[in-house]
């Protein structure tokens, strides 16, 4: 009796009797004449899959068709500037009591992307924690931000030392017009865009919520817009639904609701107007428990996109019962 081979199956290593690559796919309860095989990088003919004998350690990839792609919203992902991820969720990582704490609500929230400050070292203290000895930039994409910059001169130079600190150039921009209310400067936020795209860097932009000006920033060089929901830290949700839509419709950039969030019901909102994502700090940082409350904003944030995807029943001005009315006893 011919002793068992071991091989490559898709990816995975099985034991087989099979001596041809035909009696494989029966024993896998396929049907040959319903497959693809290719075997050690060369396609086997179907034809000729009766003749291909199979030898020790042979490696083959046998696929079919399947319908119309995959649906599962756990591998829905997004993509900005050619770089992809799955979470569609983005935190920050000011407010936390330390970075242990940042670190796990990370986790929880299953973001693959942190907004980071650019802040000066503390020369009096140079060994003191520092957020990557915490959260590491290699599994985890860091996003320099230029939160508390004022003018685009500001936001600009601190960016160029982002860059020149990690190598990062997809950046989140943000100009501020005033203390009081955080609103963006979009003059100064609009310049600043223009330069950075001339410079190589791929920034997100934190914007009004104006369809205008969202495709005003995306014609200078941005390559994911995203519009407030509401003041920064104010835990508000998204205040006009109608503008966000409307960001969304006329875009041909990622769309992500920055600033405002409060809970998670809020997150939802965002991902149920067809967002490609929500970003948010205050909101979990600030919760009584900051981990659980990022477990929620990542349901919140998967429900969200379900409930998008599935396309909502339409709105009626009076009521329309569930159940027949004919035939009642």
């Amino acid at each position: 009796m011919t002793a068992p081979l071991s091989l490559t199956v898709n990816g995975e290593t099985r034991r087989t009797s099979a001596t041809t690559v035909a009696d494989l796919v029966r024993e896998l309860d396929l049907d040959p004449a319903k497959v693809a095989v290719e075997r050690n990088g060369t396609i086997a003919p179907r034809s000729e899959l009766e003749q291909h004998t199979l030898a020790e350690g042979d490696t083959l990839e046998i696929v079919h068709f399947v319908g119309g792609g995959d649906h599962d919203v756990q591998d829905d992902s997004w993509t900005v500037a050619g770089r992809t991820f799955r979470s569609r969720l983005i935190v920050g990582t000011g407010k936390y009591k330390d970075f242990a704490q940042n670190a796990a609500a990370l986790e929880a929230s299953g973001a693959e992307i942190v907004t980071v400050a650019v802040r000066r070292v503390n020369v009096s203290d140079p060994k003191a924690p520092m957020l990557t000895d915490f959260i590491d930039p290699k599994k985890v994409t860091y996003l320099p931000n230029t939160a508390g910059c004022f003018t685009a001169d500001d936001a600009i130079r601190t960016l160029r030392l982002a860059r020149e600190a990690g190598g990062w150039d997809l950046v989140k921009l943000e100009v501020l017009g005033e203390a009081r209310t955080l609103y963006p400067d979009m003059r100064e936020t609009l310049k600043a865009t223009e330069v950075l795209a001339k410079e190589g860097f791929l920034p997100m932009v934190y914007c009004v919520d104006d369809p205008i000006a969202a495709k005003q920033l995306e014609e200078a060089g941005a390559v994911a817009v995203m519009p407030l929901g509401a003041p920064i830290g104010s835990g508000l949700g998204i205040q006009n639904r109608v503008t966000i839509r409307l960001i969304k419709e006329g875009a041909s950039v990622p769309v992500l609701v920055d600033a405002g969030v409060g809970t998670a019901s809020d997150a939802a909102v965002a991902m149920e107007l067809g967002c490609d994502g929500v970003l948010m700090n205050t909101a979990i940082a600030e919760a009584k428990d900051p981990v659980r409350m990022a477990q929620a904003m990542k349901l919140a944030v998967e429900a969200g996109r379900h409930a998008y995807l599935s396309g909502r029943m339409g709105t009626r001005k009076y009521a329309d019962p569930s159940s027949p009315l004919a035939g009642l006893i």
